[in-house]
């Protein structure tokens, strides 16, 4: 396969891709601008921050995959590379200590106001007065918001700080999350107010989805006190940066941000933002992830998920149906001979019948075998008998889906 990584890649891990026959492009310093030019003739797209727009997924005419190397799969246009047939997949759960440690470190660092206090020494100014000030964070409140695999890991950490960690209940978490949240301690509450209203600190730890774009809005901030820090590692649009703005001018807030809504779409590139020049946020390059341990166990994920596709699996892919939408489920018993199936399918698309999936399992010996087929539209008993007149056909059976 020939496999295009548009960010940086442990060279070691893609030498051990050419050693399995694999033609590996890289080009680390392409932005989302370059990669409909680069992406003619890839198999497979790998992508860290570059954003893979619809305009390249149009340019991809042999691609088949898209792997995001690393959770969060915003910046690809996942409806377009659906809507081409293309798959595209993650590694989740491979850098939830790196983001977890960078937003300690970001509260470390608003706390100890060590980014002002290091400038002022660069600049040979010595001011013990006004850096002994610190607050501290032992006994103080924060509110996390997600408790996925980051959040947990930053609430541990939290926790041995010292400080109270509060976060939402949720239905339908499975028990071995409910038991780790009971471990490190975590107190749950029901509804936003009681999360936010005396919370110290809010760290953000949700996924950039519709459902989160400008969760941490006017409203939200208006729940928590003046004065309080507010932690971001996730997604740049999870945030209002005019609210936050406003809160951080009027209300004495800090903010310590990783991630910022109009970032630009390679790795390097020209940067305004207000909030990211704010005197009172403490700020990153959505570096999170990106430490030598986390992007190692990433690139380990990514080479994993190129392997299985490459020998015909698609791993922890995100953008396929979760269940069939047929109106029903066809099942074929026939006998283990080529072109059986053919004729099926040759026989439903007479009838207008759409398959929506297909699984074809061989009994024990490979002298017959079922298919299961997903199917939209009206399955007469005139098709369901010319399906059974079939010579190699044992039996047909239909089953209507409940909705």
């Amino acid at each position: 396969m020939r496999i295009l990584f548009a960010d940086a890649f442990d060279a070691d891990r893609v030498d051990a891709l050419r050693a399995e026959g694999h033609d590996c492009v890289l080009e680390p310093d392409l932005g989302a601008d370059d990669l409909a030019g680069a992406v003619s003739g890839a198999n497979v797209l790998v992508v860290r921050s570059t954003k893979g727009r619809s305009d390249a997924i149009a340019a991809a005419r042999d691609l088949s995959l898209i792997i995001r190397a690393g959770a969060g799969v915003d910046n690809i246009d996942v409806q377009a590379a659906a809507d081409a047939g293309i798959y595209v997949s993650n590694v989740p759960g491979q850098n939830s200590i790196a983001v977890a440690e960078l937003a300690m470190g970001l509260l470390l660092a608003i706390d100890r106001q060590i980014v002002d206090a290091t400038t002022d020494l660069r600049a040979g100014r010595w001011d013990k007065a006004r850096y002994r000030e610190a607050d501290g964070l032992y006994g103080k409140t924060v509110a996390v918001v997600g408790l996925g695999a980051i959040g947990l890991k930053f609430a541990e950490r939290a926790k041995a700080f010292g400080l109270t960690v509060r976060a939402l209940r949720k239905d339908g978490r499975r028990a071995e999350i409910e038991q780790r949240i009971r471990a490190i301690g975590i107190r749950l509450v029901d509804s936003d107010e009681d999360l936010l209203h005396d919370a110290d600190i809010v760290s953000i730890h949700v996924p950039g989805t519709a459902d989160t774009e400008g969760l941490v809005d006017a409203t939200f901030l208006a729940q928590l006190p003046d004065g309080a820090i507010v932690l971001n590692t996730s997604r740049g649009n999870v945030v209002d940066e005019a609210a936050l703005l406003d809160a951080l001018d009027n209300r004495g807030f800090w903010a310590g941000l990783d991630v910022f809504a109009n970032e630009p779409g390679g790795a390097r590139g020209e940067f305004e933002s207000a909030l990211a020049a704010h005197p009172r946020v403490v700020g990153n390059h959505h570096v999170g992830a990106s430490t030598r341990q986390a992007q190692g166990a990433v690139a380990d994920g990514t080479v994993a998920v190129i392997e299985a596709f490459a020998a015909g699996r698609v791993d922890n892919c995100v953008n396929m149906e979760p269940a069939a939408r047929g109106v029903g489920t066809l099942v074929v018993r026939h006998l283990d001979k080529v072109g059986v199936l053919a004729q099926v399918l040759q026989l439903l698309r007479g009838a207008g019948i759409n398959v929506k999936t297909m699984q074809n399992q061989i009994f024990a010996g490979s002298k017959a075998a079922v298919a299961t087929i997903s199917v939209d539209g009206d399955i007469t008993p005139a098709l369901l008998d010319g399906l059974s007149n079939i010579d190699e056909v044992i039996g047909v059976s239909m089953r209507i889906d409940s909705t």
